[in-house]
């Protein structure tokens, strides 16, 4: 993904508002959020086909980095993560580090064994699963 105008933020002003220091302290203030980790992610809007900037709270599978499409247990995906579905190539921000990446669903058999790792992280996935119909996907960022 080539992204030559700055991403635009959440329309969700605290979200906005993390994600812009985040970015300016190279992840110093933000990293850590309610004491969980965050990162960085730039997906390309699906139908605008620009830069779209959000935080999620993020853990690692060896090389990988994990995220969650929960959107708090709502019945709709998050739009993030519609937009990876459709251009899987990703930005990445972790701390200081900048990456592109290649985003993809966990499978099933995967998610089995990635699901516990991010509960681990923030225990609110499970109530989250349990309050939508969908499944809820683990994400896995996979370095380009």
């Amino acid at each position: 993904m080539s992204i030559q105008d700055e991403p635009l933020d959440s329309p969700v002003a605290w979200v906005a508002e993390h994600a812009q220091r985040y970015v300016a302290t190279d992840g110093e203030d933000g990293h850590l959020w309610h004491g969980v980790p965050t990162l960085v992610l730039i997906t390309m809007g699906r139908r605008s086909g620009k830069p779209r900037r959000t935080m999620l709270i993020y853990g690692r599978d060896g090389d990988h980095y994990l995220v969650v499409a929960s959107k708090g247990g709502a019945e709709q995906d998050p739009l993030w993560y519609l937009n990876l579905q459709e251009q899987p190539e990703v930005q990445v921000q972790v701390g200081a580090e900048h990456f592109s990446a290649r985003a993809r669903t966990a499978t099933a058999e995967e998610k089995s064994r990635l699901w516990p790792l991010m509960t681990a992280i923030l225990p609110a996935y499970d109530e989250y699963q349990t309050k939508t119909s969908r499944a809820i996907p683990v994400v896995i960022l996979e370095r380009s």
